[in-house]
């Protein structure tokens, strides 16, 4: 009984203090909103106890009702599965048709005709295209603006495209039409749906570009640690030792340049922020202890945001052409869903625009990312032979390829006009005839008989040995992304006549290999057919000499890195073949006359010079050293 008592006198006492505790330190609590309809859009919560919360907003921005979606100026509030007929890309792919300017227009509406008639999504038909984009003017003033095109069809399956505020695009009825202009306003921009674009200068490069101007990765001592736009269009900037800091007004002013036009020059600052039109976002910045946290940043971290921010500038930035291509891109993966690039595909070198999707989904099939993946090539090649009209059939040839080591096939590209052989050799590994076109690029075609990443591409008088093919592609094992060679050519720039020249002297520095005996991926076939303008290809077609500078171009745009050379006996030289006509495949070493000029007409194509010198030969181990023989596994390097 006395147990009892002494329960029911604890349990009073404890209540009594819970009532106290209650009423002398008030806590933060949500008043039960009352119970609403299924669907029904949700307002911000009711918080009692308001004197207790910071505010950093007016409290007009906090809107009891829910968020409105977006609407583009004359548009309604679409989404992608309501706007767009993905089902009209179904058959054949993405196909973009831009309409053809009306009248004069300016030069930057103009590279982006040029960009969109240079991607691999153009058409030329409408009937036949799944995205038609609408290109408008900055300089059309409002009262001029051009009807809508006949295949208008309240702008579904449309792309409204605006570099610079256009004032047609403010009047403009865009129906179900998308819209990708530069700096969209929060209250129009529909995510998911349009595409937010840069604002470009008037000046910036149709392809190629700047790589960029950084020049130091680690930051410079003495230099501000952060600037902070003004909405004035100056900077704000302070160091690492800031007692004042960007947010109250009274650090050091650095306006610089006055910012009335796109392509200002950002100030010399390790960390530059854009905090948005707000004037409570500094504020926010503030209170988040920006500066603290920057201050704080190691310089490992450092040096990755450097080098992140200048891939991405090279990657989608640095050319009209790429933000254009980027545009098509972002609205393909839209399309695909499901199977679009991960996002290591878009946010790791080559990038996306490199990466096709139409070759693979999986990072593991390309050859750029097995360090990533901590993965490796598959351990096989294919032999892939091109013979031309003057050539007899490689027997010999095939038969020691068919001896290396790690070959699985052998492909011979017949582009002769003679009928090939009744009979082949007897190879240990599948030998199969291909049927070619004649024409100097039909080797780098992305043949379905293929099965293997690696390729070793091959002349029919290509004079080579089993070792060296066993060397050179346990070499290219470990550089999957680059082409490994046994001759090579370097390029140079020639003062005398203002422009590039190519040699194939021997030198200690070179930049290119010749595709007559070279590994590489697989993947370069689909780039090489499906990515490069075909202006690009017919010059490679009409001097076929061009075939090996483009393809290394193409490798070198792609990777950034110069090819690798593996030893080569020197007498293979002695095995070439008298000069042959042009256009006629053999082991090269020297380019011909007539196919120099090429070289400048690939670097105007592509707008810079992507090729990389090096002077850096992989050797076998005890290659050439005074030991025995018997100690060195690839034997026949030395001598014949």
């Amino acid at each position: 009984m006395q147990s009892w008592r002494r329960k029911s006198l604890w349990l009073a006492l404890s209540a009594s203090w819970l009532l106290i505790l209650l009423r002398v330190f008030p806590v933060l609590r949500l008043k039960e909103p009352a119970r609403s309809q299924a669907g029904a859009p949700q307002g911000w919560p009711r918080w009692l106890d308001t004197e207790l919360l910071q505010s950093f907003s007016q409290p007009a921005e906090l809107l009891e009702d829910g968020l409105q979606p977006p609407q583009a100026p004359g548009g309604s509030s679409c989404t992608w599965g309501a706007c767009f007929d993905a089902s009209r890309c179904r058959g054949g792919g993405l196909k973009v048709f831009v309409y053809p300017a009306v009248g004069p227009i300016s030069e930057t509406p103009r590279k982006v005709l040029t960009s969109i008639e240079g991607s691999r999504y153009h058409t030329a038909s409408a009937a036949e295209a799944c995205l038609l984009v609408l290109v408008l003017s900055p300089d059309t003033p409002a009262g001029e603006c051009h009807p809508v095109p006949p295949q208008w069809d309240g702008g579904k399956n449309h792309l409204v495209l605006s570099l610079h505020p256009a004032p047609c695009l403010r009047i403009f009825q865009l129906g179900q039409a998308m819209v990708a202009e530069a700096s969209p306003t929060v209250d129009t921009f529909r995510p998911g749906f349009d595409v937010a674009l840069p604002l470009l200068p008037e000046a910036h490069p149709l392809r190629g570009g700047a790589l960029g101007q950084l020049r130091q990765h680690s930051p410079l001592p003495g230099v501000a640690l952060i600037a902070v736009a003004e909405e004035r269009g100056g900077w704000r900037t302070a160091g690492t030792n800031f007692s004042a800091c960007p947010w109250d007004g009274r650090c050091e002013q650095d306006h610089g340049p006055k910012q009335t036009h796109p392509g200002t020059t950002l100030p010399n600052a390790t960390f530059c922020l854009i905090p948005g039109r707000s004037p409570d976002a500094l504020h926010f910045l503030q209170a988040l202890q920006v500066l603290a946290a920057l201050q704080e940043m190691p310089l490992t971290r450092v040096l990755a945001l450097r080098q992140q921010a200048q891939f991405l500038w090279d990657a989608y930035f640095s050319s009209m052409e790429k933000v254009i291509h980027t545009t098509l891109e972002i609205i393909q993966d839209r399309i695909s869903g499901a199977s679009a690039h991960p996002s290591l595909l878009w946010n790791s070198p080559p990038g996306a625009l490199l990466a096709l999707s139409t070759f693979s989904t999986s990072p593991s099939d390309f050859p750029f990312y097995h360090l990533q993946q901590g993965s490796r090539p598959l351990g096989t090649f294919s032999a892939l032979i091109w013979v031309g009209a003057p050539d007899q059939p490689p027997l010999k040839l095939i038969q020691v390829v068919a001896g290396a080591q790690h070959c699985a096939q052998i492909l011979v590209l017949w582009s002769s006009k003679k009928p090939p052989p009744p009979r082949w050799p007897e190879t240990a590994v599948p030998l199969t005839v291909l049927d070619g076109h004649g024409k100097a690029s039909d080797r780098f075609l992305p043949y379905s008989a293929i099965s293997t990443d690696a390729i070793l591409s091959l002349d029919a008088h290509s004079s080579i040995s089993t070792s060296e093919v066993d060397f050179a592609f346990m070499v290219w094992q470990s550089f999957p992304e680059r082409m490994v060679g046994f001759l090579t050519w370097s390029h140079f720039w020639n003062e005398a006549q203002g422009g590039w020249g190519y040699t194939g002297e021997r030198a200690n520095e070179f930049s290119m290999v010749l595709t007559s005996a070279a590994f590489y991926h697989r993947y370069y076939h689909t780039l090489f057919t499906h990515s490069l303008p075909k202006a690009l290809r017919t010059l490679a077609d009409e001097s076929p000499p061009c075939v090996d500078v483009l393809m290394n171009f193409l490798v070198a745009a792609v990777t950034k890195l110069p090819p690798i050379k593996v030893p080569y006996g020197p007498w293979h030289q002695e095995a070439r073949p008298p000069p042959l006509a042009p256009g006629s495949p053999r082991l090269r070493a020297e380019p011909q006359p007539a196919a120099q000029d090429c070289i400048n007409r690939l670097a105007a194509g592509f707008g810079h010079m992507p090729l990389v010198s090096s002077r850096l030969r992989l050797d076998p181990v005890l290659f050439k050293d005074p030991v025995s023989v018997l100690r060195k596994k690839y034997r026949s390097l030395e001598k014949p």
